[in-house]
């Protein structure tokens, strides 16, 4: 599911976990999801790990002054295409954040707003298998001047626990 809930179901002896973190901070919202294996991945596993990090990266790269929200969404999609896992990608790239933590613009395929430098919006491309799992590396990004500046600096390589 690209947006999970809280159980009290027992964490699995090995498989992805996916972590979604945000806090509201004097009145802004924020947004991170990273993803950890528990044990030891398949190699087909991490292999749809790189392609989501790549597809996370590539639309990253996208945002800048005046991208569409649909081609950055497309920068994405074309990783998973490529990867061969487009049918896994289900949602959106991302979102605007601020005062809500789901706000316009939505990054997703065929919208024509406009990036404009100020706006904050989260970048967060995932694939989901149901009944196996699930993988969604997000940050949230500022649109510069320039392109675009990732304000969620953690580490997004793959960590096994």
């Amino acid at each position: 599911m690209p947006h999970g809930r809280a159980t009290a179901a027992p964490l699995p002896r090995r498989g992805f976990l996916t972590l979604d973190f945000g806090v509201i901070l004097k009145g802004y919202c924020s947004d991170m999801t990273r993803t950890v294996y528990l044990g030891t991945p398949k190699s087909s596993e991490r292999r749809a790990y790189q392609a989501v990090l790549e597809a996370q990266e590539t639309a990253v790269d996208a945002v800048i002054p005046g991208a569409s929200c649909g081609e950055v969404d497309e920068a994405a999609r074309r990783v998973f295409r490529r990867e061969g896992l487009a049918e896994a990608f289900s949602h959106s790239t991302g979102h605007g954040l601020g005062l809500e933590i789901h706000e316009p613009p939505r990054l997703g395929a065929g919208q024509t707003n406009r990036l404009l430098p100020g706006k904050v919006v989260t970048i967060e491309p995932g694939i989901y298998f149901p009944g196996q799992y699930g993988i969604r590396i997000e940050d949230m990004v500022t649109v510069t001047q320039t392109g675009g500046q990732i304000i969620t600096p953690a580490p997004k390589a793959l960590i096994e626990l």
